[in-house]
């Protein structure tokens, strides 16, 4: 009874010029293996649940690439979006059409572009979520917090239910200053919000019907025509007219304040891949702090030559030589048609370069 839906979107603009919206991060192996991110992913929910029960929710720019990479999943289970509608009409669309089979089927969202250092713990987690979702709460699984970090929404947790491991959440908090950060950090009442929820199909879509009526009346519009002759047309008529929002805004919060949504706390090498700073961290490196991400060029060894250099992320997706002297702390990226070169501590700042090529026109890039 268990289902996982993986919302498999966004163009990863951090990551730029190797995540393009034509070729978003989580078709990347950026997991240290020949995986990418995707995979990975689904590969995680393996030990959960059963093939014919994973969904993957994407635009439809990607359906070929994700159905060439996840051969072992029924054609069927690719739900596609025909534009952009943000989390909550994904994640809708998924339960939706699980409702139709199993009306009160638990199922669990998972983002198709997240690094999980342990799915073993991981998995055990989630089916601690499970619990809490039969009992009818909204779940979603925490990440206990191992720095003040800026870049993340949080959790604020209330009391233990029963004995425990599941919290009640107070309230969800938006990416915070520094300082409050560092208050939260130091509280032990806060959480990271992965975004990663479990819940009974029946509750998520009453809740969302109580939030958001005119949403929930399109998506069970599209789920009553999904498998019928009519499913296009209905899809094409309906979904341009749906709320564009996320699934926190339009159910969560609201969920929270009415004491409706529990937590499991998470310790299990949680990773959103945000920037390459990021990678540099997470995956291996050489003896000088070096990470090589190394692409499909056809060479038998990335093309790559460091010396006097540490702490580089390099990226060589061109099969050019990349060379690198008696610099340190710089992410190097390689592509066919962009070099891109930016300190490591302003990654998060490649965003700016996307924004002003868009604003120049210059699409092709992007």
């Amino acid at each position: 009874m268990f289902f996982a839906v993986i919302p498999a979107g966004g163009s990863g603009t951090r990551l730029w010029p190797l995540s393009r919206a034509g070729h978003p991060k989580f078709l990347h192996p950026l997991t240290g293996t020949a995986a990418s991110l995707l995979q990975a992913t689904v590969d995680r929910v393996g030990p959960l649940t059963t093939p014919d029960r994973t969904m993957v929710v994407t635009g439809v720019a990607h359906v070929a690439a994700v159905a060439r990479q996840l051969t072992g999943l029924p054609e069927e289970n690719i739900l596609v979006e025909p534009s952009p509608r943000d989390s909550c009409a994904a994640i809708a669309l998924a339960a939706s059409v699980i409702a139709l089979r199993e009306p009160q089927a638990v199922m669990g969202s998972f983002a198709a572009d997240h690094l999980i250092g342990d799915p073993a713990k991981w998995a055990e987690t989630v089916r601690q979520a499970v619990v809490g979702a039969e009992q009818g709460l909204l779940m979603t699984v925490g990440i206990k917090p191992t720095r003040a970090e800026t870049g993340y929404g949080y959790l604020e947790c209330g009391d233990l239910i029963g004995s425990g491991p599941l919290r009640q959440v107070k309230e969800f908090k938006e990416k915070p200053a520094a300082d409050v950060a560092q208050a939260y950090l130091q509280s032990g009442q806060h959480l990271w919000n992965a975004s990663m929820f479990v819940w009974r199909v029946d509750v998520f879509l009453d809740e969302l019907a109580r939030q958001q009526p005119a949403l929930h009346a399109g998506l069970q519009a599209i789920a009553q025509a999904w498998s019928t002759p009519e499913r296009d047309d209905v899809l094409g008529t309906v979904w341009p007219t749906l709320t564009k929002i996320s699934v926190d805004y339009a159910v969560m919060e609201g969920a929270a304040a009415a004491g409706r949504v529990a937590t499991v706390p998470g310790d299990f090498g949680w990773n959103d891949v945000g920037d390459f700073h990021t990678l540099g961290d997470v995956l291996p490196t050489d003896d000088a702090g070096n990470v090589v991400l190394a692409g499909d060029t056809g060479a038998a060894k990335p093309g790559v030559l460091l010396r006097d250099s540490n702490d580089l992320v390099v990226v060589p997706h061109s099969g050019r030589l990349v060379a690198a002297l008696g610099v340190t702390d710089l992410v190097i990226v390689d592509t066919p048609d962009v070099v891109m070169v930016c300190p490591r501590d302003r990654a998060q700042e490649v965003k700016k370069l996307v924004d002003e090529l868009k604003e120049r026109g210059e699409e092709a890039y992007v």
